[in-house]
């Protein structure tokens, strides 16, 4: 199971859920503490911006930030929950725990994928850049991308309440 949450939800997500595996995606400067239950080698930081077009004095997610995470979570076991959060829980961790749920689940249709993803999260604004690449690094043949586009922008929010994303339909 993947746990999205937010920055702030990072704590009670871990410990709610026995979590061993932590990605963050967070802008440069901002800090993330690690849960003293997450190992250090089990816990992917990533530093970029939610955006989706370069911007002079910010990080564009990009190749090898998706390769990384695709990395890490091809090591994920599954024994245990992974908990995936950016700042507000909205853009950069549900684009990723989409990302992570297609890698994964390979023969799952991109679009089913998507609208379960907007069932369980009516603020999910899945970063378009992180789509984009991992389109094309797993294939998808922009199968990824029309999905996403097609649900559309999420609600309006400052933080998304968290939720949890299966790997299987």
């Amino acid at each position: 199971m993947i746990h999205v949450c937010s920055l702030s939800k990072v704590d009670e997500t871990v410990a709610r859920t026995g979590a061993q595996r932590l990605l963050s995606l967070l802008a440069a400067g901002t800090e993330v503490i690690r849960p003293a239950s997450i190992v250090a080698e089990n816990h992917l930081h990533l530093v970029m911006h939610d955006i989706a077009v370069a911007q002079e004095g910010m990080t564009m997610p990009g190749e090898e930030h998706v390769r990384a995470l695709l990395d890490f979570a091809y090591r994920w076991d599954r024994a245990k929950p992974l908990v995936v959060h950016c700042y507000a829980g909205v853009s950069r961790s549900t684009a990723s725990a989409y990302i992570i749920a297609a890698a994964l689940s390979p023969e799952r249709d991109e679009m089913e994928l998507a609208q379960t993803l907007r069932f369980l999260s009516p603020t999910a604004t899945p970063n378009p850049r992180l789509i984009a690449v991992a389109d094309t690094l797993l294939q998808r043949d922009g199968r990824m991308i029309a999905a996403i586009e097609a649900i559309g922008r999420g609600a309006d929010a400052f933080e998304g309440v968290p939720f949890v994303l299966g790997i299987d339909g």
